[in-house]
């Protein structure tokens, strides 16, 4: 069982940057794809960003095209920790946001159903 809660969602200005957390409880968190997904009132929960886990710990960085360029999602081991570093927000990035993990590898990262656990979501609000 991994339990997750995000942290570091407020309220912003457009242009502005901000970093989400995500921190995980289990020993085996450099084994996990970790993903972000977010979902704005009235909208389906979507992609955002993901580091798939591969083999000796390796991690693949995927993005969302509305966020690449601006986001930035990484992790620390040693802290049980997954970021998403929000730079040049825009009030379209107005949404909650969603850590999830799913041990190993994940072929279908960008898909919400691939991960089998979730945080219960920090709200995002980018002011224009």
């Amino acid at each position: 069982q991994v339990q997750l809660v995000e942290s570091g969602g407020e309220l912003v200005q457009d242009g502005d940057s901000l970093r989400l957390s995500c921190a995980a409880s289990g020993r085996t968190f450099s084994g996990y794809t970790m993903g972000w997904f977010r979902q704005a009132p009235g909208k389906e929960r979507e992609f955002v960003a993901a580091q798939v886990w591969s083999s000796a710990d390796t991690y693949y960085a995927y993005y969302a095209n509305s966020v690449k360029g601006r986001f930035t999602i990484s992790r620390d081991n040693g802290k049980n920790t997954v970021y998403l570093q929000m730079n040049s927000l825009k009030p379209e990035d107005t949404a909650v946001y969603y850590c999830a993990a799913i041990l190993g590898y994940s072929l279908t990262y960008y898909r919400a159903g691939a991960y089998r656990y979730w945080g219960q979501g920090t709200q995002v609000t980018v002011s224009s």
